[in-house]
């Protein structure tokens, strides 16, 4: 897999465990492809290059600034215009970092919604000895916004990876001021230890805590409505959805509050759901609308089906969570929930308003590996990609719709 830098290093970072050679990923990534094509998806900061950018978000603290998550462990922020020549660090702990595996590394950041005041913001990564996730807070180095201070970590929590991939590793605020955070079903293939459906793990689970408080001796409280707050079965309080596999990317609507995650499949099945509190999504009973293995037999009483689930029929393999779309650019893709395949690279948009007969629409097929999508202060839309650069959607994206 190193035989070919950037493209092979890069492949299984959020892709499904399949039987597919590295050779025929390749080939399929690269046929088929057109280029991208002015006026639909855009090189939003031409001057700008990353290394393996795996996320683009703003830290609403109404500065017009955008911060990029790099795998490696680097934050980058600049100012949210086109003709930018150059990003700053704004912190780097690669230091504390494994990516080792090709899933692990620095995987999420999410910003305190009173950043602008207290500074605070929260990272997830993968660190060594054993392998793991950690979940910390960080600061700025004091007054100074745009510099993070590494030194200033306070792990909030921390669990073991026993497999180096399907980590997870999304973090975001949702509107109720919690923090929600993506956990893997812990990684190898068809989740072997059942974590996806086992509640006294972290895995599996999209996880909601309180970083407010303290309670019981942790950095972090439960709030009191997550599902399992104050088991006495031993279930993880700190589980507010559980049965996924391997949540790459979830967003909140920001009109509806509701959340959205895409949910990597095994060998056939990428999934969409919205996520409730204390639903249970299936995996490994079940992979998108379907019984897990296939052919199986499952019982689906209980288990939440996906809003939309497509197939690896098409050279499709894994999915990227997007975000519903409520920016003003592009009007035509107002309340669409816009997402792509990270190694087709193709772009879709979801219309669920009829949730018994949701279409999905391509709109773009893109030549990069998609890793992740963001959006600004005014809500519009960018993706990061791993071919290094950060792209944005223009007028040209609704020609197809």
């Amino acid at each position: 897999m190193r035989l070919i830098p950037l493209l092979l290093s890069a492949i299984y970072i959020i892709t499904a465990c399949t039987q597919t050679t590295d050779t025929q990923l390749v080939d399929e990534i690269d046929d088929g492809k057109e280029d991208v094509v002015e006026g639909s998806v855009i090189d939003a900061f031409p001057n700008l290059s990353f290394n393996r950018p795996l996320n683009i978000l703003h830290a609403g603290d109404d500065s017009d600034r955008l911060f990029v998550v790099e795998q490696s462990g680097v934050i980058s922020v600049f100012p949210n215009d086109p003709e930018v020549a150059e990003a700053e660090i704004f912190m780097n702990i690669q230091d504390r970092i494994t990516d080792s595996s090709s899933e692990q590394g620095l995987l999420g950041l999410a910003f305190h919604p009173d950043f602008k005041n207290n500074g605070y913001f929260y990272v997830n990564y993968t660190a060594p000895g054993p392998d793991r996730t950690v979940i910390s807070r960080f600061s700025i180095e004091g007054d100074n916004e745009s510099r993070g201070d590494a030194a200033s970590e306070t792990v909030l929590l921390t669990y073991n990876q026993p497999y180096g991939n399907h980590n997870g590793g999304h973090l975001s605020f949702g509107p109720d001021g919690y923090l929600y955070i993506a956990a893997g079903d812990g990684g190898s293939g068809g989740d072997p230890q059942n974590n996806g459906q086992n509640r006294s793990t972290l895995l599996g689970s999209i996880l909601r805590i309180d970083v407010d408080s303290q309670e019981n001796g942790n950095s972090y409280g439960i709030p009191d409505d997550n599902p399992f707050a104050g088991s006495v079965e031993g279930y993880r309080e700190e589980i507010f959805a559980y049965g996924l596999r391997n949540p790459w990317r979830f967003s909140f609507d920001s009109d509806t509050g509701q959340l959205w995650a895409g949910d990597v499949g095994q060998n056939s099945m990428e999934e969409i759901d919205i996520i409730e509190n204390g639903l249970n999504y299936g995996w490994n009973s079940m992979e998108g609308m379907n019984c897990y293995p296939p052919g199986s037999n499952c019982d689906r009483d209980g288990l939440e089906l996906p809003v939309y689930d497509y197939s690896h029929n098409n050279g499709d393999r894994s999915i990227t969570g997007g975000y519903v779309y409520r920016g003003s650019d592009i009007p035509e893709l107002t309340g669409l929930y816009i997402y792509a395949d990270y190694v087709s690279g193709r772009i879709w948009a979801l219309d669920s308003s009829d949730s018994g007969n949701p279409v999905n629409t391509e709109i773009h097929h893109a030549n990069f590996n998609i890793s992740s999508f963001g959006v600004d202060a005014d809500n519009e839309l960018y993706m990061t990609g791993f071919d290094g650069k950060v792209y944005r959607f223009g007028s040209g994206i609704t020609d197809d719709l």
